[in-house]
């Protein structure tokens, strides 16, 4: 469900506060925020952001194509390892195996 446009996109006023201090004094370093559900507004655009996934910081840049998203899109929580099942075995096995280096 999105936010009623009555309250406009929900951005954390300390991520905000950060970005203007980082714009004032020119600091190119990455923002940590553990703020997952602040939207990315265009006053955000080129400054570096490591948002919290759980477990670690990732880190990225923001550009013009992420305004209106949220920082959380941009920090997987979640490792995908490998489909299951029967496909999933039948193509493992079909797979040859890889030349040995002696």
């Amino acid at each position: 469900m999105s936010r009623s446009l009555k309250k406009g996109p929900y951005v954390d006023p300390r991520v905000v506060a950060k970005i203007i201090k980082a714009k004032n004094n020119n600091d190119r370093t990455s923002i940590k925020t553990w703020s997952r559900s602040c939207t990315i507004t265009p006053d955000m655009v080129g400054v570096s952001f490591a948002v919290h996934n759980g477990r670690r910081f990732i880190e990225f840049m923001v550009d013009e194509n992420m305004v209106g998203h949220k920082l959380g899109e941009f920090s997987p929580t979640k490792t995908f390892k490998a489909h299951s099942g029967k496909l999933a075995k039948d193509v493992k096995e079909i797979k040859p195996p890889a030349k040995s280096t002696k």
